[in-house]
């Protein structure tokens, strides 16, 4: 069982962060007293919600897909949230395509340069 700074430490999350996800749902260490006991159970939790965060999910979005219950309900939910992320890749992989044209553009004037024109085309339609 490791203590809440603790898993803040391993995490590099300030120890509010982990009261918060608490008060959210998204969290519910074991008591010893006062003090918050985390298992490791609890530390996968952790890990999973921050990697949710980092694609982007908010905290009621992280709730529901780690607390849906049956497994029904749960595949449902996590196949809509993959879904919304395949759509957030394919625009940041677009983004990224128009970056690289542009790095790759000699001309002063990136919008005259064929290479960043280029990765605009399939928005142009």
């Amino acid at each position: 069982m490791k203590s809440i700074g603790e898993v803040a430490a391993r995490f590099g999350l300030p120890t509010h962060v982990l009261r918060h996800w608490e008060t959210q749902g998204l969290l519910t260490p074991a008591r010893a007293g006062v003090r918050r006991r985390y298992t490791d159970a609890d530390l996968h939790r952790v890990a999973a919600i921050m990697i949710a965060k980092e694609a982007g999910f908010g905290l009621a979005g992280i709730r529901d897909m780690l607390t849906a219950r049956p497994a029904a309900a749960r595949h449902e939910l996590m196949s809509r949230h993959r879904d919304a992320l395949l759509a957030r890749i394919a625009r940041a992989e677009a983004a990224l395509a128009m970056l690289d044209g542009g790095l790759e553009c000699p001309h002063d004037d990136i919008m005259t340069c064929p290479h960043f024109r280029g990765r605009l085309a399939d928005r142009l339609g």
